[in-house]
């Protein structure tokens, strides 16, 4: 097929199947990076004894990733446009590795406490960098590959990876050895992944589709575009989608914050209601588990059936996922598990619904997928770090009832939930570049078959 417009020169679009070798290469990558985060949470006691260090040095093991990812995720763009999606990758599996090795030197037993958790402080700074690459660059890579039939789909894979891997980090932590160990495992996991980097190429000889055809916008011009400032016409974005851009930026956030926090926060919520670590463990992972499930089902009928719904979509799921925080309010109290049960499913099945919708809408909207994907990245992270914060200071004291209960934190997490998700009633949502693909897709087809009339 041709695209016979007129002032460009015809092009052939076309799909290759190591298309699918670069996704597993991103999966793989993005299961190990998203480990380094939550992995010294669950061996926190042991870790403090071990290496002389207080519980507080611990989490920040944990934090110094969340806040390092800020940085980088909005620099990723810039990288991309500047040398391109593989180079990009490169700098992910190189500091992966720098990671793996500066973190197990911090195991030798020669070292004072301080100088071991300098050494842990520093790997995981690089682990803070190899994470949102994979994780920014999902959206990036299924345009530049795949075409309307596979995009959002592709885009769900790479997502639901970082969820994956940071569920694998709770469980391996704590059950393949001491800490010492622990870190040597991490640290040969990610070096055995890096090879999985040489999967993943920079572009196809010839483009899946026409938005797949042009180069990576700035990170600038997409700023730029947002706040009504002049850019070059491919970046310009009108007032609407400016608004639904806001819209999704602000949703997308908090609901990954809501979901983020409740992950780090689901023992300290669930226990002092009375119920166990086990209970509180397999609600979490209900949430992750029915999740994956309803995104591996949705997101390729979101290719092929409901290629044009993505903003009823949101606006469907995003009240349902909303009211079901809320109801946690209510919901936890001692004996009630079945009904905590069903709202993690039902959180689990919207929220990571949720997850590829959102970022290709953003796509749709901005025409840039790298510096939009970060974006929403950003505010995900950025609200965790608020969520988690503001939860944990809003913790009761040892003399309520019941002791060091988290009710107010879920009042806080809740009404914060149901108060943003008004605004996706407001979404809009044109779906502009999937429109100039099917667009560019029809002339090529029209071309085809005026020249075999001819013919």
């Amino acid at each position: 097929m041709i695209d016979s417009a007129s002032s460009e020169a015809p092009v052939v679009y076309r799909l290759y199947r190591r298309r699918f070798a670069g996704i597993v290469g991103l999966v793989f990558l993005n299961i190990v990076a998203a480990m380094g985060w939550p992995w010294f949470g669950p061996i926190s006691n042991n870790m403090a004894v071990e290496f002389g260090i207080t519980l507080d040095q611990v989490n920040w093991l944990g934090n110094i990733v969340a806040l390092v990812y800020l940085p980088t995720a909005l620099l990723i763009p810039i990288i991309v446009s500047r040398y391109g999606f593989r180079r990009c990758c490169d700098i992910g599996a190189i500091a992966l590795i720098l990671s793996a090795w500066i973190r197990y030197a911090g195991t030798a037993h020669s070292l004072s406490p301080n100088s071991a958790y300098a050494l842990l402080i520093i790997g995981q700074f690089f682990a803070a960098i190899a994470q949102p690459i994979y994780q920014v660059l999902g959206p990036k890579y299924s345009e530049t590959w795949f075409n309307l039939k596979g995009r959002t789909t592709a885009t769900m894979i790479v997502a639901i990876s970082n969820p994956v891997g940071g569920a694998l980090g709770q469980l391996l932590s704590p059950v393949v050895g001491n800490t010492r160990q622990s870190i040597l495992v991490l640290g040969i996991m990610a070096t055995a992944v890096t090879p999985f980097i040489f999967l993943i190429e920079n572009a196809p000889p010839t483009p899946p589709t026409y938005a797949g055809s042009k180069r990576s916008p700035s990170l600038r011009s997409l700023l730029r575009a947002m706040v009504g400032r002049e850019t070059y016409p491919e970046a310009h974005m009108t007032m609407r989608e400016r608004f639904d851009y806001g819209i999704v930026f602000l949703v997308f956030g908090i609901l990954v914050a809501a979901t983020n926090s409740f992950a780090i926060l689901t023992a300290q919520i669930l226990e002092p209601m009375g119920y166990t670590a086990d209970e509180a463990g397999f609600m979490g992972a209900c949430l992750l588990l029915t999740g994956i499930v309803a995104a591996i089902i949705t997101a390729p009928l979101f290719d092929r059936v409901f290629t044009h719904h993505l903003a009823i979509t949101a606006k469907v799921l995003v009240p349902i996922v909303a009211g079901a925080w809320l109801s946690l309010i209510w919901a936890v109290k001692p004996n009630n598990t079945a009904s905590l049960f069903v709202i993690m499913t039902i959180i689990g099945v919207c929220s990571v619904t949720m997850l590829p919708v959102g970022l290709e809408l953003a796509c749709e909207l901005t025409r840039n997928a790298d510096g939009s994907s970060a974006l929403l990245w950003f505010a995900g992270n950025f609200f965790g770090v608020v969520f988690i914060l503001s939860e944990g200071a809003l913790r009761a004291n040892s003399s309520a009832s019941p002791p060091l209960n988290m009710r107010r934190g879920l009042i806080f997490n809740g009404t914060f939930v149901m108060t943003t998700a008004v605004l996706i009633l407001l979404l809009k949502g044109k779906q502009v570049r999937k429109e100039v693909d099917e667009k560019k897709a029809q002339m090529m087809l029209d071309a085809e078959m005026s020249s075999r009339n001819l013919l």
